[in-house]
């Protein structure tokens, strides 16, 4: 054990070096090599604009075929609301004529009256279109918050009746089945 160092290769001092061996490491192999930071850097920001850029056309398109859709499901709720309309105010002018027989004409005529009033209603929706419709009631909860809230209300509702009553008679015609 005399002279044991002579046979390790001499310690390294300083940071390694991968100069001689290209192959592992070309890039720090010859750290002299030209590196144009500021043309890749324009490059990335060129592409990230262009990333941008269709990022921003693709949700403008789906934004677009959003709107479009609605106004579609609008319109096909505005044809069924004219249609429902309709088919009440036959309901009313049909029990009319009943009620003239039972209470008497005059009770049958508030009865014709709210028949021609909802029809009135009926033609109104049925010959706008949906941004009309829509700009009428923004014009009628801007003119009348409170009247707007309580028909918000009353329909909420009702609609969450309509679903209780609903989810109550599935169950019990799965019972009964």
């Amino acid at each position: 054990m005399a002279d044991t160092d002579s046979t390790f290769p001499a310690a390294n001092t300083g940071a390694p070096s991968l100069a001689g061996n290209a192959a592992v490491a070309p890039d720090v192999a010859a750290p002299n090599a030209s590196f144009d930071s500021s043309a890749e850097a324009s490059k990335a920001k060129a592409g990230l604009a262009d990333a941008k850029q269709q990022v921003k056309e693709g949700a403008t398109k789906v934004q677009q075929q959003a709107v479009d859709k609605i106004y579609a499901l609008a319109g096909d709720g505005k044809a069924k609301a004219g249609s429902a309309l309709d088919q009440v105010a036959q309901m009313l002018n049909d029990a009319a004529g009943q009620v003239d027989d039972k209470l008497g004409q005059q009770y049958g005529q508030y009865a014709r009256s709210a028949a021609d009033t909802v029809t009135s209603l009926s033609g109104a929706i049925k010959d706008k279109d949906v941004e009309e419709l829509l700009d009428d009631a923004r014009a009628f909860v801007t003119k009348s918050p409170a009247v707007a809230i309580g028909i918000a209300a009353a329909l909420g509702f009702v609609l969450a009746r309509v679903v209780q009553s609903g989810v109550e008679t599935s169950p019990s015609a799965d019972r009964a089945a």
